[in-house]
């Protein structure tokens, strides 16, 4: 069997937010949102499109939006390369998804509860090896909690390392999936246990799309490679760009000690003690890709 990639924008609708993605989609929330906790009982997945209703606003563009138990919304991101602004517009979307819920003239006692559920195929918060965060407003003091009226929760890709026969628990499972998926031959046993994951793989199994679906899938997976591909020649045209500025870097501060008299005679990894000076060691490995441990070997006379 071939399985699509859960983490493109059409293998996830797919999987997620089709007719038939019900029971998958609750099982996934409740492991995600409440500790694999049966909390959500019922939800209603509903167009993730979100036109403005008010002049100037931007529209908003989800993978899965879902009515929940309690009333709640839950809108749900799979992004795949680190854009810019990419924080801010998590917020954004979380923001109008909740305001948008009231017409016009309507109560602000009818606005309900939302979640934004954002799993990224990149590391998002180098504070925490967490793989999933969960943040909500609270007093910067006290540490105690506004109103839970608008929640967001992360899920890093990257920090799940765990191998098949390591995962334990509902979370680990379906985060499993969606980073697995497309590499699996076959439904593994220990998956195949959990009903809705047997679902999600059989709803990503390649043989039950429609051709329509085959040509969409191939479209989005050749826009994907593309925008990959601009991300890592856009990063190897700024490496070359800052190994061109650092020799300049080099050069003048060579020139500068001739000037003040003094023979200076070193040896380093990529001819850039001075950069060592500036930066510092690790800032300055990482920008040229080196390893952390750089030896570096300076005589003056």
């Amino acid at each position: 069997m071939i399985f699509i990639n859960p983490k493109t924008d059409f293998g996830f609708k797919k999987i997620f937010g089709s007719p038939q993605s019900k029971e998958v989609l609750i099982s996934f929330l409740n492991a995600l949102l409440y500790n694999a906790e049966p909390t959500i009982k019922d939800l209603e997945i509903i167009d993730p499109y979100a036109a403005p209703s008010v002049t100037g606003l931007k529209d908003t563009y989800l993978d899965v939006k879902a009515k929940i138990t309690g009333n709640k919304t839950v809108i749900i991101e799979m992004q795949v390369i680190n854009v810019e602004a990419f924080t801010k517009r998590v917020i954004y979307n979380a923001a109008k998804t909740y305001a948008t819920q009231l017409k016009r003239r309507e109560s602000y006692s009818k606005l309900n509860p939302l979640i934004a559920l954002t799993i990224t195929d990149f590391i998002l918060f180098e504070n925490t090896e967490k793989f999933r965060s969960h943040f909500v407003f609270k007093e910067v003091e006290k540490n105690f909690q506004y109103y839970r009226e608008i929640e967001l929760v992360f899920v890093e890709l990257p920090k799940f390392q765990k191998k098949l026969e390591e995962v334990e628990n509902l979370i680990q499972s379906w985060i499993y999936f969606i980073k697995n998926a497309p590499a699996l031959e076959d439904i593994p046993e220990k998956l195949a246990s959990v009903p809705e994951i047997e679902t999600a793989f059989n709803i990503a199994n390649k043989s039950n799309l429609s051709l329509k679906e085959l040509e969409d899938l191939e479209k989005r997976e050749m826009f994907f490679e593309d925008q990959r591909g601009a991300v890592i020649k856009g990063i190897q045209e700024g490496r070359q760009e800052g190994r061109q500025i650092l020799e300049k870097i080099i050069y003048k501060k060579s020139i500068a000690a001739h000037d003040l008299g003094i023979s200076q005679r070193f040896s380093c990894r990529s001819n850039a003690f001075f950069l060592f000076l500036e930066f510092g060691c690790q800032r300055f490995t990482k920008i040229l890709g080196l390893k952390h441990r750089t030896n570096f070997n300076l005589r003056f006379s």
